[in-house]
C-alpha cells in the first residue's frame, strides 16, 4: 500500500480506547465524557476524509458512516471490556458507510491515518466499499442491501455462545432478504442484536413518504424479535438499550432514531446527506469544529484530470443514464394521456436521479411509482404490469444489480411480461465504488432458451445512439434491457467528422454497424468501450495497420452478413468493460466457430478487482486504448 506523505490533519492519538461492561447499563461521567469526546472526534474525521472525495471528484458517502458513530464507539467499548463475549467485527449491512471501517482500522493501528485522505481514489485500496483482503484492517466485504444480515446469521451459527453485531439501516431493511434472515434468527434462536440507524433517509427521498405504511419496529416485532427503539443521539439512552440487547438472549433490534447528518449545518435531516458532503459544507463544519489544519488540507485539494484525447470521437459529453429518461419522456409525450396510464407504468427502486427515471417522475407523475429498496419486487411488479399485450412496465437501477433479479427475470419471461429496462452504471467506468457496484454480468439476462419469449439486450455508445435506441424499442414486446455507464460518453463521428448516429440515423435492433473497415482484423465492442476501441483503431490506422471496428450495440442478437464479414479477416479481438468470464467475449468465439470462421481470436474484459478511482479503472482491467492495441498487435504477430 501506498501512503501518502501528507500528515492526517486531525489528531487521532486523542482517541481514548475505553472498555465498557453491558453488565452494568449505566456510565459515569467520565465514562459519558469519554465517549462524547470520541464520537466527535470520529465524526470531524469522517467529515474530513469523505470530503476529499468531494474535493477529488471520486464521490462517497458521508451521512452513513457519521451517524452511526456513537453506536460504533459503545461497540468498540464492549469489544474492549468483555472480548469473549463478542464476535469483535463491525459488519455492516450498508456498505456504503465504509468510512466507518476505514475509521476504526486506523485507530486500531492497522491502517495508517495518512491513507484516509487517499479516499476512493485510484490504487489507494480504498474503495467505496470494504473488501476483505484488499484493505488492511477491513474485516469483511459488502456493499448490496440485503445480503449482510444473512451473512451474519451463519456466524452466529459458527460461534455460539457470542453475540454477533449486524449494522443496519431502514434502507436495507427495505430488502426482502431481511425478512428471510429475520425469520430464521428467531427460529435458530441466534444471538444476532441488529443495531439500526433509522433516519428516514434513502437516495431517492424519505421512507416515511414513498412507502407510507412502512414502519422498520413494527416489522421487526412481527418477524417476532424484540426491538429497542430509541433516541440514537442520547448517549445513555443508547447505552443503556445495547446494554440490555447485549445482555437479553436472541434475536433483539436496537433501532436508533435520528436525522440524517445530525449537527451538520445544511446537511441534517436533509436526503443529500446520504451522499458525500459538499466541499463548502464540509469546510463550514469543519471550520465550526476549530479543525484549521482539516480545511487548509481540503482547500488545497486540486481534482484530477483524464488529459487523454480519444480519437474518432466528438467533445459532445452525454450522460446516457439521463438520456433515457430524456427520451422516454419524448416517447411518452406523442401519446394521450389515457394512453400513458392505460398502458404504461415506470416503478423505480430508490435510484431515479442516478437512473434517468426522475425525468419521467417530473412529466408524468401519474404514471410513476416511487418505490423503495426492492429490485426483485419492483422488477416483479412492472413484468405484472406487463404481461398484458400492449402495456410495458418500465423499470431502472444498477446494473450491479441485475444479479438480483435474474430468477424474477426467468419468471417474466415465462409469463410473456412485456419489460423496458434501464441499468445504469453498467460495466467499471467512473465506479470508485469497486468491485461489489460493477455491472459486469449483465448477460446474465439473457437467461432464457432459445425458443422462450424475446429477450434483447441493448448497450447504445453515445447519446445519439441511446435516444434512437429508446425510440426504436420502446413499443416492442418482450424483455429489453438497455445499458448505460455512470460516466459521460463522447459522441461517435464517423470517418468525416460528422456524427455517426446523429441526422436521419435510425436505431435497428440487431443489427452490428461498421464504425470503421478494415483489412488486417477487427475489432467488435460497445457501450463506453466502444469510443476507446475507436481510439485503438485510429491510432493504429496511423501506425500503418488497417484495423476495423464494429459497434455491437445489440448484444445477444447474431449478425449474419457482419459475422460473416468479420469472421473472414485474419483476426477478431471482442472489447468490452463486462465480466471477461459472462460477457460477450465469451459468447462471440463460440459464434464464429459455429459458422466456420476461424479467424485469431480474442476478447478483453473486466478480469479483477477494481482500483477505485474513475477513468483509471479502464487501465486497470488493460481495455484501454494501449491496452487494445497490444492485443491487436499481440495477434498480428
Amino acid at each position: 500500500m501506498t501512503i501518502t506523505a501528507t500528515k492526517f490533519p486531525i489528531d487521532l492519538g486523542a482517541y481514548k480506547p475505553l472498555k465498557l461492561d453491558p453488565a452494568n447499563p449505566t456510565l459515569t461521567n467520565e465514562q459519558r465524557e469519554t465517549l462524547k469526546a470520541n464520537i466527535q472526534l470520529c465524526r470531524d474525521a469522517i467529515v474530513l476524509f469523505t470530503a476529499t472525495g468531494a474535493a477529488k471528484g471520486v464521490g462517497g458517502h458521508t451521512g452513513g458512516p457519521y451517524d452511526t458513530v456513537p453506536e460504533v464507539m459503545i461497540l468498540d467499548a464492549f469489544f474492549r471490556g468483555a472480548p469473549d463475549k463478542f464476535v469483535p467485527i463491525f459488519f455492516d449491512e450498508a456498505g456504503h458507510r465504509v468510512g466507518t471501517q476505514y475509521l476504526m482500522a486506523a485507530l486500531r493501528g492497522e491502517l495508517p491515518a495518512e491513507q484516509l485522505l487517499k479516499y476512493r481514489e485510484a490504487n489507494s485500496k480504498l474503495p467505496g466499499h470494504p473488501e476483505l483482503g484488499l484493505t488492511p484492517g477491513v474485516q469483511f466485504s459488502s456493499g448490496r442491501l440485503g445480503h449482510m444480515w444473512p451473512y451474519v446469521n451463519g456466524v452466529a451459527m459458527a460461534n455460539p455462545g457470542k453475540a454477533v453485531f449486524c449494522l443496519g439501516s431502514d434502507g436495507s431493511q427495505q430488502e426482502g432478504n431481511d425478512a428471510e434472515a429475520a425469520r430464521l434468527a428467531i427460529a435458530q434462536h441466534l444471538n444476532v442484536k441488529l443495531i439500526i440507524d433509522d433516519n428516514d433517509v434513502t437516495i431517492a427521498g424519505h421512507p416515511s413518504k414513498y412507502l407510507p405504511g412502512f414502519s422498520v419496529a413494527k416489522t421487526l416485532q412481527g418477524h417476532g424479535l424484540k426491538v429497542l427503539e430509541g433516541d440514537g443521539e442520547d448517549i445513555d439512552d443508547l447505552y443503556r438499550r445495547l446494554c440490555e440487547a447485549v445482555t437479553t438472549p436472541g434475536a433483539i433490534a436496537v433501532i436508533n432514531k435520528r436525522p440524517m447528518c445530525p449537527g451538520i449545518e445544511g446537511l441534517e435531516g436533509s436526503t443529500h446527506g446520504h451522499d458525500v458532503i459538499s466541499v463548502d459544507l464540509a469546510l463550514k463544519y469543519l471550520e465550526s469544529r476549530g479543525q484549521t489544519a482539516a480545511v487548509e488540507h481540503i482547500k488545497s485539494i486540486q481534482k484530477p484530470k483524464d488529459s487523454y484525447t480519444f480519437l474518432g470521437s466528438g467533445d459532445k459529453l452525454g450522460a446516457n443514464r439521463n438520456v433515457f429518461g430524456e427520451a422516454m419522456v419524448e416517447v411518452l409525450g406523442r401519446m394521450s394521456e389515457t394512453e400513458r396510464k392505460e398502458k404504461v407504468m415506470v416503478i423505480d427502486s430508490d435510484l431515479e436521479g442516478s437512473c434517468g427515471l426522475k425525468k419521467i417522475h417530473d412529466t408524468y407523475p401519474e404514471i410513476f411509482i416511487p418505490s423503495g429498496i426492492m429490485e426483485r419486487g419492483n422488477f416483479s411488479a412492472a413484468a405484472g404490469f406487463g404481461m398484458e399485450k400492449g402495456k410495458q412496465g418500465i423499470f431502472a437501477t444498477f446494473s450491479a444489480f441485475l444479479e438480483m433479479c435474474i430468477s424474477e427475470i426467468t419468471m417474466a419471461r415465462l409469463n410473456y411480461s412485456n419489460v423496458l429496462c434501464h441499468f445504469s452504471h453498467a460495466g467499471v467506468d467512473d465506479m470508485a465504488d469497486n468491485t461489489c457496484h460493477f455491472g459486469i454480468n449483465n448477460m446474465f439476462a439473457d437467461n432464457g432458451l432459445d425458443d422462450g419469449y424475446e429477450t434483447r439486450l441493448y448497450f447504445p455508445a453515445d447519446a445519439n445512439q441511446m435516444k434512437a435506441c429508446v425510440e426504436s424499442v420502446f413499443a416492442d414486446p418482450g424483455l429489453r434491457f438497455i445499458f448505460s455507464t455512470r460516466s459521460k460518453v463522447p459522441n461517435i463521428l464517423d470517418g468525416k467528422g460528422n456524427d455517426l448516429f446523429g441526422g436521419n440515423y435510425k436505431f435497428v435492433p440487431g443489427k452490428d454497424e461498421v464504425v470503421r473497415e478494415g483489412t488486417a482484423g477487427y475489432i467488435v465492442s460497445f457501450g463506453d468501450a466502444l469510443y476507446r476501441s475507436l481510439d485503438a483503431v485510429e491510432r493504429l490506422k496511423q501506425e500503418g495497420l488497417d484495423v476495423g471496428l464494429i459497434n455491437k450495440a445489440t448484444l445477444n442478437v447474431v449478425d449474419e452478413e457482419t459475422i460473416a464479414k468479420i469472421g473472414k479477416t485474419p483476426f477478431v479481438v471482442v472489447v468490452e468493460a463486462f465480466n471477461r468470464r459472462t460477457g460477450l467475449g465469451s459468447r462471440f468465439g463460440s459464434w464464429l466457430l459455429e459458422r466456420g470462421y476461424t479467424p485469431k481470436y480474442a476478447h478483453l474484459g473486466t478480469y479483477h478487482e477494481g482500483c477505485g478511482g474513475l477513468w483509471e479503472q479502464y487501465p486497470h482491467q488493460g481495455i484501454d486504448p494501449v491496452g487494445i492495441m497490444s492485443k491487436v498487435k499481440e495477434l498480428i504477430g
